[in-house]
């Protein structure tokens, strides 16, 4: 199993990042390069607890979906989405929140296991993990931008 663990600070209160980060439309906006689009499920808004949302989007060459459904919510410090169906063998998120002094933390957690046996171990050891990490990495820079700013207001409405 892989895992990846990535802390961002974010100047704001935890509350705004916990709900930005559970917010279908700011994934859009900051999924934009992959054309990342919400077609099943809660495709805009908030998601909550048991709420599934699937997605489509261009990864390594071709159009997948992913549908992840919200199993865990404890507002404002935690959330956890597992995939219902996609491309991985098994892929678990957990988004972690911890108020600071000037804001909060975000502590992400992505556990997942590569399809295709060996030729996927291969392929996750030099390719895919680090290519996760940079999509969670501008994920988290365009939550921090919208919640440093006025922009937040704009999704949360």
């Amino acid at each position: 199993m892989t895992v990846i663990h990535l802390t961002s600070f974010v100047e704001a209160p935890i509350e705004r990042v916990f709900d930005l980060s559970r917010s279908i439309d700011l994934h859009k906006i900051a999924c934009r390069d992959t054309e990342e689009t919400a077609i099943a499920g809660t495709c805009s808004g908030l998601i909550g607890i048991e709420e599934t949302v699937t997605w489509e989007a261009k990864h390594i060459f071709k159009k997948r979906q992913f549908t992840a459904q919200i199993t865990a919510l404890e507002s404002p410090i935690f959330f956890e989405d597992k995939m219902l169906r996609g491309d991985f063998k098994s892929f678990r998120h957990e988004h972690h929140f911890k108020s600071v002094k000037n804001g909060c933390l975000i502590i992400d957690q992505i556990y997942f296991e590569s399809p295709y046996g060996i030729l996927g171990k291969i392929f996750n050891r030099f390719f895919l993990k680090k290519y996760m990490e940079k999509l969670l990495l501008k994920r988290n820079l365009v939550i921090k931008e919208y919640a440093e700013s006025a922009k937040w207001q704009f999704v949360l409405r």
